[in-house]
């Protein structure tokens, strides 16, 4: 393969794009050794324990790379350009670097080990090297289609995890995909909007893909991963390959007009049960009585009165 290297500067990093002739560039991390090329089917893992032999041995073998992640991939605006780096203190951080360095629309950040990511809310996400799939998106969308990304996401998570694993999902408001009331991934959705124009949004991914949730006592209780559900390995490239491509086509739908906030109101854990939201100071208790189109709750507060919230912590009760 023929490449022409050119030098991209972010921030505490070291990453050049190589550019095959006559192909669209993909930026790849320097020093990075090119592993597995693709993954290994993974459908109907639950039920077959030879399946699981198999794939715990390729989990062994597999190994991360800006090209190994190219091509796994079979999109065709979702990670045609690849951003990877073993270690970043976040993906989002190193997006938005991107973005100001004129990154493409469908541009994926991703890394082995973040040391600093955060969730909503400033929360921390914890993530051991090697373990879980930790992503970020950059777009360009419309200014319509913005509040929506949450929804896109966590449709795309769900239904990825069940077509790779057969694993039930559901959707904790406003970005938890969770299995058995337990998180097993979260959504990040940063936007810089001018006036009546996007100039460009990012989505932070992060998924619990073999993390030993018995490992980490403090959110045992509230987490968990798809190798603790299924009790076997699930090869990451394979995860990501069918969540991207799974965005894609959910993202298409939704720029389409088709409306996937019918799914997603669908899949939502959530409706109809009495819940806590807290928003920074502000605490409002009630009924989660329904959900708009872009997604914003519609609360039934204790003094009878609907209020639309549009982020927040919730808590159910019991």
């Amino acid at each position: 393969m023929v490449t022409a290297p050119i030098s991209v500067g972010v921030q505490n990093s070291a990453y050049r794009f190589v550019c095959p002739l006559n192909k669209r560039c993909t930026m790849i991390a320097v020093d990075i050794v090119v592993g597995a090329q693709h993954a290994v089917p993974l459908r109907g893992l639950n039920d077959d324990v030879m399946q699981r032999k198999v794939n715990r041995e390729f989990m062994e073998e597999e190994e991360f790379s800006a090209e190994s992640i190219y091509e796994a991939l079979h999109t065709k605006l979702i990670g045609r350009t690849v951003m990877y780096s073993p270690a970043m203190p976040s993906t989002m951080d190193v997006a938005r670097e991107a973005v100001r360095n004129g990154a493409a629309d469908g541009t994926v950040v991703i890394t082995d080990h973040q040391t600093a990511g955060r969730g909503r809310l400033g929360r921390g996400w914890v993530s051991p090297p090697g373990i879980n799939l930790t992503f970020s998106i950059i777009l360009y969308p419309k200014l319509e289609h913005l509040p929506r990304l949450t929804l896109v996401s966590c449709l795309a998570i769900a239904r990825s995890i069940e077509d790779i694993t057969f694993l039930e999902t559901s959707i904790k408001w406003p970005n938890d995909v969770q299995i058995g009331g337990r998180k097993v991934s979260g959504v990040l959705v940063e936007s810089d909007v001018a006036g009546d124009k996007v100039k460009s949004a990012i989505i932070g991914i992060a998924v619990n893909v073999n993390l030993d949730i018995n490992l980490i006592p403090e959110i045992a209780d509230i987490a968990t991963s798809l190798k603790n559900e299924i009790g076997a390995p699930v090869p990451r490239l394979t995860m990501l390959a069918a969540l991207l491509a799974e965005f894609e086509k959910v993202y298409k739908d939704m720029r389409k007009g088709e409306l996937v906030q019918v799914e997603w109101k669908r899949r939502l854990n959530t409706l109809g049960k009495q819940v806590t939201v807290r928003c920074g100071r502000t605490v409002r208790k009630g009924i989660a009585e329904d959900v708009d189109e872009d997604g914003n709750l519609l609360l039934r507060l204790l003094d009878g009165k609907l209020e639309m919230i549009s982020a927040g912590d919730v808590t159910l009760k019991g």
